[in-house]
């Protein structure tokens, strides 16, 4: 979608994901080697108790489903920021996480670009929110 179809308010929700304990553990092993997500047995003793994705992999995956929905397709640029990230709930192997979107800012940049800014907040299976952010995009018009 182009920035000129977007409305302020728009909604969209995103399929869901199930988090695996491989995927935790094979994020962290890579970008965020702490216990809280590799060492179950301390992890266990920790105040999650247990494992715990990311929360740069729980952006991860919010980002991988708002972007598969496909509504910025050919049309999106480049991202141009994210603000007012929030890792609110932590998230265990096995959750379901899907995220909402909501439309909340548009600017023009030029007559052939502008700036699409969506709120985004993901939930687990029950229904808690896990992560809250705002992510601006640069877009055709």
């Amino acid at each position: 979608m182009k920035l000129d179809e977007f409305t302020i308010g728009d909604m969209f929700e995103t399929k869901p994901y199930t988090v695996t304990k491989e995927d935790i553990m094979r994020f962290a092993t890579e970008f965020d080697p702490q216990y809280m997500h590799l060492d179950e047995e301390k992890a266990e003793q920790g105040r999650f108790n247990g494992i715990i994705a990311s929360g740069m992999h729980t952006l991860a995956i919010s980002f991988k489903l708002w972007v598969e929905e496909g509504k910025y397709g050919e049309d999106v640029i480049a991202g141009t920021g994210m603000n007012n990230i929030k890792f609110i709930k932590p998230v265990y192997p096995g959750d379901e996480l899907l995220t909402i979107i909501q439309v909340i800012g548009k600017k023009t940049v030029n007559k052939e670009t502008g700036l699409l800014t969506v709120l985004f907040s993901t939930f687990n299976d029950n229904k808690e929110k896990v992560l809250e952010g705002e992510l601006s995009a640069l877009i055709k018009r």
